[in-house]
């Protein structure tokens, strides 16, 4: 039998512990790394060979992560920077960065890409401060295929890859970037899964808080980019140079659509393949085009499917004759980034929803039998203490089925990244410390308040919201005793705060 060759290895990179601390044991989310399912069809039907190795899911530390890659030794190795969440990608980098060094020093002479969210905002950063031989600046899609290409001709020309920053001698070299690709269904019509260990993948926790295993799991894209422009969100990172070769204005965002009946043959093949009925849709936005949710509900119902689906939406973007045919197709719950309760708080991030239709939007998503869970971030700019105050005031009032409870952070490309820079704030001195739950968790100072402050604050809400006995009442009425106690194991677990520690010592 004849060994051929990988033109390219694909890295999601482990990151769990370090990001999670003791919630990632049994609380957290296992994701599969859906950017990097996509790259490999994409790369697949441009007629090369890949491989992926989910370090995640696999449980695998650098040191083994580096040595499966040396074993196959690849033309290409790519390390994918992207995180669970659409701005969670800086987080990972640390896990990245981690695998990059052991892959050097143990095969030196492999050849490493970094491709992601994070390094695309990043690009020459990452190039002079990691091992690594190249950094792609955009979504990579184009420039891996170009970069291995050249791999493959046995005297490469790094100056025609579109997208990359490489080093030519001692000096940092980087070339024009390709546009996006925009005929998404037909140049990557879904993830590979065939390469991925389906088996190991797991559902939030309150994703399945009516009692459902939390596995066989799974989460896909139906469209890619977001139109709105949060200040602190760093989702269009990766695609504005692609926008801008495809004359898109600066302030004009990308938004590209996998047809209904694309996403319904992904759903086919994991429902009847895989036995999945947990799924997650990871659109930046979800629930904003009317026609594309319709479609994809409609194709749901028609297969009489019995899924267990969550998906990101909008106050303002969520329409009343859309929640039935919602959860008629198995949408049991839909996330809102809600943010903060001060209009000051967001206008100033560009977040301009008022309180009025946050009650309304959130009691019409409900009353339709669809749960929700909403987000809120303490520590932007405008913060104060009343004001976050209000925030916490505001979520105990909801008393919505699960919420997230995030300090602001200056995610590298996002515009609150560059105000951070431009008014000299602190910013995490690790990768690491971009995770909202790790130890040295570093949030962004607000014109009235210290870091540490922020984080003291967000953790102390944390708990004051799932251990609130009208938030366990309504819990166990809506979904029994066993989730209660889920909710108070959860709540039990304690995160080590460095800088919190830090400032107590003072």
């Amino acid at each position: 039998m004849t060994y051929k060759k990988l033109d390219l290895l694909l890295i999601n990179p482990a990151n769990r512990k370090q990001i999670y601390q003791s919630l990632g044991n049994t609380i957290s989310a296992i994701e599969p790394p859906v950017w990097a399912g996509l790259m490999a069809t994409f790369v697949i039907k441009k007629g090369f060979s890949v491989g992926i190795i989910d370090a995640c899911a696999d449980n695998l530390s650098p040191q083994e992560t580096a040595a499966k890659v040396s074993d196959l030794n690849p033309t290409l190795t790519a390390i994918v920077v992207y995180g669970q969440q659409p701005s969670a990608s800086s987080q990972v980098m640390a896990g990245a960065s981690a695998v990059a060094t052991e892959i050097k020093k143990r095969s030196a002479d492999l050849k490493v890409l970094l491709v992601g969210g994070h390094v695309a905002a990043l690009p020459e950063r990452s190039l002079r401060e990691e091992e690594t031989d190249f950094v792609a600046s955009g979504e990579g899609l184009y420039t891996m295929v170009e970069l291995i290409e050249a791999l493959n001709s046995g005297q490469p020309d790094y100056s025609k890859v579109r997208g990359l920053w490489y080093w030519d001698a001692k000096t940092v070299k980087s070339n024009p970037p390709p546009p996006l690709v925009m005929n998404v269904e037909e140049e990557m019509p879904g993830i590979a899964w065939d390469l991925l260990p389906m088996e190991k993948y797991r559902a939030h926790n309150w994703h399945c808080f009516d009692g459902l295993q939390r596995q066989p799991y799974a989460a896909l894209y139906t469209s890619l980019g977001c139109p709105f422009h949060c200040s602190f969100c760093c989702i269009q990172a990766p695609f504005k140079s692609g926008e801008k070769e495809l004359g898109y204005k600066s302030f004009t965002n990308s938004y590209r659509f996998w047809s209904p009946e694309a996403a319904i043959a992904e759903i086919d093949l994991l429902v009847n393949q895989y036995g999945v009925r947990n799924i997650k849709f990871a659109d930046e936005m979800f629930v904003l085009n009317p026609k594309h949710i319709m479609g994809i509900c409609d194709l749901i119902i028609e297969r009489g499917y019995d899924l267990n689906i969550w998906a990101y939406a909008r106050v303002d973007t969520v329409r009343d004759d859309m929640l039935d045919k919602l959860k008629q197709a198995g949408f049991n719950w839909l996330a809102f980034g809600i943010e903060a309760a001060s209009d000051r708080v967001r206008d100033d991030v560009q977040k301009g929803i008022n309180q009025e239709k946050i009650y309304q939007t959130i009691q019409k998503v409900r009353d339709a039998g669809i749960n929700v869970i909403a987000n809120y971030i303490f520590g932007l700019p405008e913060d104060d203490i009343e004001s976050m105050q209000e925030t916490l005031d505001l979520a105990l009032n909801l008393n919505c089925e699960f919420a997230n409870f995030y300090s602001a952070m200056a995610y590298p490309g996002s515009q609150l990244y560059n105000m951070a820079l431009e008014e000299g704030w602190d910013l995490p001195k690790t990768w690491s410390g971009y995770s909202q739950h790790a130890v040295d968790t570093l949030p962004l100072p607000t014109k009235y308040l210290s870091a540490s402050e922020v984080l003291a604050f967000r953790d102390r809400a944390f708990h004051i919201y799932f251990e609130n006995p009208k938030y366990l009442t309504m819990i166990k009425e809506k979904f029994g005793q066993e989730t209660v106690d889920r909710i108070r194991q959860m709540a039990e677990h304690k995160l080590e705060r460095k800088y919190v520690q830090e400032v107590a010592k003072v």
